[in-house]
């Protein structure tokens, strides 16, 4: 089975390495590795330069942002399967896209799989300070604020093709919608994995204080009525107290 990922990057000379690194090691033989920068300003591309011979493809230009650069990857994808790892997440461990084949063959049915990730700090990449899992998520559940974790989330290309493009109408929820257009309009089959699949430095566009979260919240609720599905305000923040448990250490943890 072949894997594409796709790592979108803009500006991401000081973590790029770890991702990449982290790709090229994977046992799985089969991994088509994409690059798409957004023109990057600072030493990125020199980066990636030097891994070229172990990418497939690599973009380097201007975009409308995060879901542009996520569109044009899996447009460019040949894989039976594809992974999105951003420019500041790597995978947890040499084998995570074998155990990821290996479910996809096992589950021919699934459209897409999905495991866990944990967040860790740019200074400690080896102390995990939130744990982020799918074991209890059901497609029902997104009326209510939850969707599986993304950065360790694998479609089939042909549901990409099915589904559509990542929505431009979101600044930080084209993912969320993405889920709702699979799950929850297509009712696609999916499968969990029960491991930790990626190890994500805390900080992202979706994390970042009370301004992200109010707009994080806003534009779940919209993609969910643009989709047809109903929810409101109040059912969507129903979940913030249960993210407090999210917010563990995972004893015996270490970074790859």
């Amino acid at each position: 089975m072949k894997i594409s990922i796709v790592t979108v990057a803009y500006n991401s000379a000081a973590t790029i390495r770890d991702t990449i690194e982290s790709v090229i090691r994977q046992t799985h033989p089969e991994i088509e590795y994409i690059v798409v920068d957004g023109a990057s300003k600072d030493g990125t591309m020199a980066i990636v330069e030097e891994y070229r011979n172990r990418i497939a493809k690599i973009v380097s230009e201007p975009d409308k942002g995060l879901y542009d650069a996520m569109n044009k990857g899996i447009a460019m994808a040949t894989g039976d399967v594809i992974g999105i790892l951003n420019s500041d997440d790597f995978f947890e461990t040499d084998h995570a896209l074998a155990t990821v084949a290996r479910i996809f063959e096992l589950n021919s049915e699934a459209q897409l799989a999905f495991g866990d990730i944990v967040f860790v700090n740019d200074d400690d990449l080896s102390t995990v300070t939130r744990y982020y899992s799918a074991a209890h998520f059901r497609p029902w559940k997104l009326r209510f604020g939850w969707m599986p974790p993304h950065p360790a989330t694998y479609v089939r290309r042909q549901a990409y093709a099915h589904v559509g493009e990542y929505s431009m109408q979101y600044r930080i929820s084209a993912d969320y919608d993405m889920f709702i257009r699979l799950l929850l309009v297509c009712k696609m089959p999916w499968v969990r994995i029960d491991e930790v699949l990626v190890r994500m430095r805390a900080g992202g566009v979706s994390t970042r204080g009370l301004r992200s979260s109010i707009r994080l919240n806003t534009e779940i609720v919209q993609a969910c009525r643009r989709n047809g599905i109903y929810t409101n305000m109040p059912m969507v923040l129903s979940k913030l107290p249960f993210k407090l448990l999210e917010y563990i250490k995972r004893p015996g943890s270490a970074a790859h």
